[in-house]
């Protein structure tokens, strides 16, 4: 099944395979349009030095938008496996050179390298944000200073002391701080 499309850059237009079902909700297309303005003219972000991570990637379209846009890499954890699937295919489709699949689930992750742009986009309401920020910070997966990209559904929660941007398309609510 045809899913999201790349918004910008070198694959702008490719469309996304996502997994068929409601198991994985593909990021609307307004709602990644917007990370990626803010990210484009904030001071504090460098997308095009980025290494970037996409933990709950579902089809990778924070990843991949990512590297279409410049970024130097980009690591995608995801655990679920029709969205496996769906990510594997998309990741061959595009053939990025600087890519890497880990089929993890983002709660108990094995040991990573520092990245400075972490993508966090959980299924809503389970409540997963801070539990996969803990143990992603606690297996060397976030650079000290990281920008951390978090959407949020509707009735979900997560206090940020000083958050470099907040903005709600839809049902998500996208939060943007530095660690």
């Amino acid at each position: 099944m045809t899913g999201p499309k790349l918004i910008a850059g070198r694959w702008k237009g490719r469309k996304l395979l996502a997994p068929q079902g409601h198991d994985t909700r593909p990021t609307n297309i307004r709602a990644r349009q917007a990370v990626f303005d803010i990210l484009a003219h904030a001071p504090w972000c460098d997308l095009q030095a980025a290494n970037v991570l996409d933990v709950f990637a579902g089809t990778g379209a924070y990843g991949l938008e990512a590297l279409s846009r410049g970024a130097v890499s980009a690591s995608f954890i995801e655990h679920a496996p029709a969205a496996l699937s769906a990510l594997k295919a998309n990741i061959a489709a595009l053939k990025p050179e600087n890519a890497r699949l880990i089929a993890a689930d983002a709660l108990h992750p094995s040991t990573g390298t520092p990245h400075d742009l972490v993508f966090l986009d959980p299924p809503y309401g389970q409540a997963l944000l801070a539990p996969a920020l803990d143990a992603l910070a606690a297996k060397g997966w976030l650079a000290p200073g990281a920008i951390i990209v978090a959407e949020l559904g509707p009735n979900d929660t997560l206090e940020i002391p000083a958050p470099l941007a907040e903005r709600t398309h839809g049902k998500a609510h996208l939060k943007i701080w530095r660690v």
